[in-house]
């Protein structure tokens, strides 16, 4: 008689006991953590310097970075002027909530209203792991076809926001918007939807403001 071991409890268990730690280190502070969820090109770190321009005003605002290898995006946020710690996963698919505490220490949390988490890009692994966030956030681009929410459920399903990105090539790429919209809608029927074109700015008003009273309640 064999007996099945599952790895990933453990692993899970310990990841989930570290982001609860996390969660409260954040709430102290005052901190909205937003984790963000996409494939590569789908236009992340495009998205991320979008939204910090929009509420840079208001709010200050930190970058995690998450990647294989490389701190390109890093750069390039740094480069806007906004605080931005890099993490390399050295060929993981995702972030954990170790890594996040890691890169926590070294932000001065007093400081920040927001934390933006660029997770790996992946649409499954990243979904079954907590980093204390308040959020999670995907991005989906028309060029990676309407019918993503069929072939990944499980990251619309966890999302609290989803942003369609890209929206502006559409017709280019002959994406069924109202397929689209009917397969998240029976995934998760609550989630907002955002159409953006990050790099020309379209949509994404909607999009902060969505954010803006999140992290405005939060404070509260």
């Amino acid at each position: 008689m064999s007996e099945r071991i599952d790895l990933n409890q453990p692993i899970l268990q310990k990841n989930d006991a570290l982001a609860a730690e996390l969660r409260q280190r954040f709430a102290d502070a005052g901190v909205y953590v937003l984790d963000l969820l996409a494939s590569p090109g789908s236009g992340k770190t495009s998205t991320i310097l979008a939204t910090i321009d929009a509420l840079r005003d208001e709010f200050n605002i930190a970058v995690i970075e998450g990647d294989i290898a490389s701190s390109v995006d890093a750069e390039k946020i740094k480069a806007q002027g906004t605080a931005a710690v890099q993490i390399n996963t050295g060929g993981a698919c995702h972030l954990e909530s170790a890594m996040i505490r890691r890169a926590v220490d070294v932000l001065d949390l007093d400081r920040l209203d927001l934390i933006i988490i660029e997770n790996v890009g992946n649409l499954v692994c990243p979904t079954d792991f907590d980093l204390g966030e308040n959020a999670k956030a995907m991005i989906l681009s028309v060029p990676e076809g309407d019918d993503k929410p069929l072939k990944y459920p499980g990251v619309f399903q966890v999302s609290d926001a989803i942003l369609l990105n890209k929206a502006d090539t559409m017709e280019v790429f002959d994406f069924d918007e109202d397929a689209f919209r009917s397969s998240v809608q029976q995934l998760n029927p609550q989630v907002p939807l955002f159409k953006i074109s990050a790099t020309k700015g379209t949509g994404v008003d909607a999009w902060t403001e969505w954010l803006a009273e999140r992290i405005r309640e939060a404070q509260r």
